[in-house]
């Protein structure tokens, strides 16, 4: 019987995840074929549909995984080299594919990579990446000869995001001028297609894919990776200008003075856009968002709900409670209102786009119409992973203890006069997350000073 075990730091609580040629291989992709296979076959289902970024693993990773479908007995559907939501919108509208999987190592080092999964139009994660695991250490594989083919839908995806400006105005349309910054990721491609068609003047950065990034890593959450979209809005006069991660599911965004709009400040703008059009909806954001997002939500007459971190748990949350919007402060940024529910920048930012002319304000002073919030990045700090999780539940009982006024649903998020803070286990990584916000610098430093005390209290410190 044939068995596959991985190696145990692989299978991550959203995705598989691990670096080429130490913990990942070609054997791994195909085991998780072999896996995935089973997966669709015993839940009805028959075709799934595979797509690459441009890291110099994937090529090699794709093959063997599509070998694995096929051998698991799956027709598998090859998409090429694209962006992740270009892989989720062929599984939402190519007839007959139950299931995705995506070769991306997504914002992570060059040497990285992995794969994220859709089964029945539904994120695949938690316990169901596990049991990949489990089938494959068991050999409880399906056999079969599933074929193999190849769809190009890209022409199609770029067509779907341009229903984003069907009615706006095309005087406004004309007048805008924008950078976007594919960061050598698998957006490129994509972006030149997309804005061959768009009115107004547009600057492409970077969309030659290069697997080795060498203008800047794939990440718009770190400001140093935006250097290049600030000077082009400076040097060019241009209006804002966008950025993508690795796979472009995630979007950054400067506004013309070249300020960062964080994650939760575009959820504020999409919101406003959104509740107009659709009053009373709710709108989720994570446990990492500012307070004055949650509060402009409510201000606008929707409702804010806060949720969990993760994009697989985002999706999952909107399904439930049919919100149309959701996103991180990491820029994953979800619509269900005239768009699939999956987290895509591109689609994001044509969004941005169509907000800032319907609501007859330029993102800059939109980003200058937000609250003045005093707050830290995110603070990360390595903790054990046998440790991580006990220890925030020895933060929250501690706090529960003393009847303070917190948010429990991941990690513990406490409210103070000062503002608030929040300490939570990362599901990815060996680190503690601590964030905090306030009006003022005073009452940041003493935010901290409450983290500091708890960390102390459980026999641990940020700075490790």
């Amino acid at each position: 019987m044939m068995t596959h075990h991985f190696d145990p730091t692989i299978l991550r609580e959203y995705d598989v995840r691990g670096v080429f040629g130490q913990t990942l291989g070609a054997e791994d992709a195909r085991a998780i074929g072999r896996s995935f296979a089973a997966r669709v076959i015993r839940g009805g289902g028959r075709c799934v549909a595979v797509g690459l970024d441009g890291r110099v693993s994937s090529p090699i990773l794709e093959h063997a995984l599509v070998e694995g479908l096929a051998a698991g007995g799956v027709d598998v559907v090859r998409i090429g080299l694209g962006p992740t939501p270009m892989l989720y919108f062929a599984a939402a509208t190519l007839d007959g594919v139950d299931g995705a999987v995506m070769i991306t190592g997504s914002h992570n080092p060059a040497n990285h990579n992995g794969f994220k999964f859709v089964l029945h139009g539904r994120p695949f994660f938690g316990a169901q990446i596990a049991e990949l695991g489990a089938l494959a250490q068991a050999g409880a594989w399906t056999s079969g000869s599933g074929t193999v083919s190849s769809a190009d839908v890209m022409d199609a995806y770029v067509a779907a995001l341009l229903r984003a400006l069907d009615g706006l105005d095309p005087a406004a349309l004309a007048r805008l001028a924008l950078a976007w910054d594919a960061g050598n990721g698998a957006a490129g491609p994509v972006l030149e297609r997309l804005v061959a068609r768009l009115p107004g003047r547009h600057v492409l950065l970077h969309t030659a894919v290069d697997g080795t990034f060498p203008n800047h890593h794939p990440d718009p959450t770190v400001e140093a990776n935006l250097a290049d979209v600030r000077r082009a809005v400076a040097q060019q006069h241009l209006d804002f200008a966008v950025a993508f991660d690795g796979d472009a599911d995630r979007l950054g965004a400067v506004d013309g003075l070249g300020r960062v709009v964080w994650g939760d400040q575009l959820l504020m703008i999409f919101a406003q856009d959104l509740l107009a059009r659709q009053p009373g909806a709710t709108v989720i954001a994570d446990i990492k968002a500012s307070s004055a997002l949650f509060d402009r939500v409510a201000q606008l007459g929707g409702k804010p709900m806060m949720w969990k971190t993760g994009h697989s748990l985002m999706k999952a949350r909107m399904l439930e409670t049919g919100s149309p919007l959701a996103g991180e402060m990491s820029g994953h940024v979800f619509f269900a209102d005239d768009w699939y529910g999956f987290d895509d920048g591109i689609y994001a930012a044509l969004r941005l786009i169509a907000a800032t002319i319907r609501l007859h304000t330029s993102l800059t002073d939109l980003r200058s119409a937000m609250p003045a919030m005093v707050n830290t990045p995110e603070l990360r700090f390595p903790v054990d992973e046998a440790r991580k999780f006990a220890a925030i539940e020895e933060v929250r009982a501690r706090l529960e203890a003393e009847g303070v006024d917190l948010v429990a649903i991941d990690g513990v998020r406490v409210t103070t006069p000062d503002g608030w803070w929040l300490l939570r286990a990362s599901n990815t990584q060996d680190v503690l997350v601590a964030r905090a916000e306030s009006t003022s610098e005073a009452g940041l430093a003493r935010l901290l000073a409450q983290i500091d005390a708890q960390l102390a209290a459980s026999g641990l410190s940020r700075k490790g």
